[in-house]
């Protein structure tokens, strides 16, 4: 477009106009916004993650649903319509996946109860008393812990664990393999029910309670799915039964795994439910602790069979150790 003027030399004065060239300037920059997330979006809700990298940055899923607000609010006032309408679908998409988790209601399932405590003890490494201080406020009928060493044992029962919890099933390494179940109740332990390929000692154990059904309780610890573990990471929680008629099961643990990952997605569709997520408790991280950074992932769960009732979930701080400990109320049918 040319603007011309008369001018006393003559000729013709022209004003190039550069808007063409700024508004595609400013569509790219809006689009350069808006594509990383509906990416995202996309790998979440089609399970497309791949690789080692890909699968661990899965897990910062809700901060990435929260950061896709920001897209969204240049597309609009940019008034890029195709632009907003894919933000505005990313940022549902996203925040459908993981809203839910944060509006829960306690479960008013008729049952016998069973307080669950969990912990990944780094090496034997978590506070002794502040584990037993735990176990004793919070009436705890079942220790549930990973990365458990003999000496780490030796601590608890010194500490008054034997006394409280003489029953138990127990892999205690000098590593992060170890891992160990505590109970008020019988535990009698089951073998091959969880693959140890892929994974630290996972013992599992049918614990009974008064009134009521046997329960089949596996403690979980497959490897991180760093470098080349994420093979053996997907083996180890597709490894897992799944819920059945006969058998009313628990799994409880460090899974090194969140709820935007898909295979642990594929695992809950086999008839569990994140205990957390039932409750509002489902973003709580829980992962790194004790560090100078917050905790910002939640990789550590109580998952439960559908006929069993989640009265309540907390999250508590435990010295010592790189993860926070993980406390379900529950009733089993």
């Amino acid at each position: 477009m040319e603007v011309s003027a008369d001018s006393p030399v003559g000729g013709t004065i022209v004003t190039p106009v550069r808007r063409k060239r700024s508004g595609r300037a400013r569509a790219t920059l809006t689009w350069l916004a808006v594509t990383p997330f509906a990416a995202w979006a996309v790998a979440r809700l089609a399970g497309l993650e791949r690789g080692s990298i890909s699968t661990q940055l899965m897990t910062a899923t809700p901060y990435a649903a929260a950061g896709s607000l920001i897209p969204l609010l240049i597309a609009a006032l940019g008034r890029r319509r195709a632009a907003t309408v894919v933000a505005l679908l990313t940022t549902t998409a996203l925040g459908f996946s993981v809203l839910p988790r944060a509006f829960g209601t306690a479960e008013a399932t008729p049952g016998s109860p069973l307080r669950v405590l969990s912990i990944n003890m780094l090496f034997g490494q978590a506070d002794t008393q502040a584990i037993m201080k735990m176990v004793y406020d919070l009436d705890a009928d079942l220790l549930n812990t990973q990365e458990l060493t003999p000496e780490a044992v030796e601590r608890l029962d010194q500490a008054g664990l034997r006394e409280l919890m003489p029953h138990r099933v127990v892999q205690a390494e000098w590593s992060a393999g170890g891992s160990g179940l505590f109970s008020r109740h019988p535990l009698d332990p089951i073998a091959g029910v969880a693959a140890r390929s892929g994974s630290h000692n996972m013992p599992a154990a049918r614990l009974t309670l008064p009134g009521a059904r046997p329960i089949e309780f596996i403690d979980v610890h497959p490897f991180p799915p760093l470098g080349r573990q994420v093979t053996e990471w997907n083996e180890s929680l597709e490894s897992f039964p799944g819920a059945s008629a006969e058998t009313v099961r628990i799994l409880a643990g460090d899974f090194n795994a969140s709820l935007d990952h898909a295979a642990m997605r594929r695992l809950l569709d086999r008839g569990y439910k994140d205990a957390a997520a039932q409750v509002g408790a489902g973003l709580i991280p829980t992962w790194p602790a004790n560090k100078r950074i917050p905790p910002i992932i939640t990789i550590d769960h109580v998952l439960v069979d559908h006929r069993v009732g989640v009265k309540a979930v907390s999250v508590h701080d435990v010295p010592g150790t790189d993860h926070r400990a993980v406390f379900a109320e529950l009733t089993v049918p």
